[in-house]
């Protein structure tokens, strides 16, 4: 109901295709189940060592089994995983955002299904986006094959994460929100889901990483983790991602901690080009403004702020990659890299930057 006058609504929505269950021990008790219904019969198992064996023991038998999981999916590792893949009818994800695009990796070549269950709080398994690299290159691209059938959520599989993974973890979701809120295919469906997506983040990492076992924060963490892809696939990737798919393409860094020190310094940024945006995820955190609110977060749940305490060794070398991309990027890049809380200031509306 509009109770002001103001512009007529106008924008497209489209609802990706999937399935999610979600809840407490949906993992041991819905994994199977969904399994034969999607009619798998070939399982080809996708985890990292640490959690084949959890893994094996939600799956049940498989027909096979792909360990060799790396951050950023190089291109020889999805070539074994789709040769590891011959004969399958779909492919089972436990894991975390490595994990799942190892999956997707397969399915962009093949079409297999996908069946996912993420154990930490990257959002991948909610989107059709898919990322491979080459030497130092990150090319990412978005197809409809790679997007997950079913997502299993379950909160209990994340209570072992320790706080130095929990953390970044949920800021990578955070960015996931702050860049729907202008992203290229951005609207108001996605920026709702964005906006409770943060409220659930911020509100449950908190209570995660001070009580790591205490399922009710890790279940407000993972859902608004789930919130957050599910937005960012409808919204589409901006400025934030793509500075940290050059980075992390070419100085391999840790995605999640990547992710969670570059989004206060691109928010900070933003006020300027988008300020309503920015104002919406501030009020999500309940704080004036966007960036110092997120440096604060990252702060509080102690994961890193600085580039240079998560490998970046070469301040130079990064901002000379990125300003190809970004011309006016080594303000923004030297306060990420010396991990400074961004300043509060007042921002005056300006032409839209993403």
């Amino acid at each position: 109901m509009r109770t002001e006058e103001g512009p007529l609504r106008q924008f497209t929505y489209s609802a990706l295709p999937g399935r999610v269950v979600f809840g407490a021990g949906a993992a041991r008790t819905m994994l199977r189940p969904e399994l034969e219904a999607l009619g798998a019969r070939r399982v080809l198992l996708i985890a990292a060592e640490p959690e084949l064996p959890l893994a094996r023991e939600l799956a049940g038998d498989v027909a096979a089994e792909f360990t060799e999981v790396r951050g950023h999916v190089p291109v020889e590792i999805a070539r074994r995983a789709v040769a590891a893949a011959a004969g399958a009818d779909a492919l089972l994800s436990v894991g975390g955002g490595s994990t799942t695009g190892t999956a997707k990796a397969v399915a962009l070549e093949t079409g297999l299904p996908i069946v996912a269950v993420p154990t930490t709080y990257a959002g991948s398994e909610m989107t059709p986006v898919w990322g491979l690299t080459e030497g130092r290159r990150k090319t990412t691209g978005s197809d409809p094959r790679v997007l997950p059938k079913v997502v299993v959520y379950d909160p209990e599989l994340t209570t072992t994460l320790p706080p130095q993974v929990t953390g970044p973890s949920a800021l990578n979701a955070i960015a996931h929100c702050v860049e729907a809120f202008y992203g290229p295919r951005a609207n108001p469906i996605a920026s709702l889901m964005a906006e409770e997506g943060i409220g659930a983040l911020a509100l449950g990492v908190p209570a995660a990483i001070e009580r790591p076992d205490d399922l009710g924060g890790r279940s407000d963490t993972l859902y608004g983790a789930y919130l957050a892809g599910a937005a960012f696939a409808s919204a589409g990737s901006g400025m934030h991602h793509r500075i940290c798919h050059i980075l992390g393409g070419a100085f391999d860094l840790p995605h999640a901690d990547l992710h969670g020190v570059m989004i206060p310094q691109v928010a900070a940024y933003q006020e300027a080009y988008e300020p309503a945006a920015m104002a919406r995820v501030a009020r999500a955190l309940g704080a004036p403004e966007a960036g110092p609110a997120l440096f604060d977060l990252a702060v509080r749940i102690g994961a890193p702020t600085a580039l240079r305490d998560i490998g970046l060794q070469d301040l130079d070398e990064a901002v000379s990659l990125v300003e190809e991309t970004y011309p006016d990027a080594r303000g923004l890049l030297e306060a990420a890299y010396e991990g400074r809380r961004p300043v509060e200031t007042a921002c005056e509306t300006s032409p839209t930057r993403t």
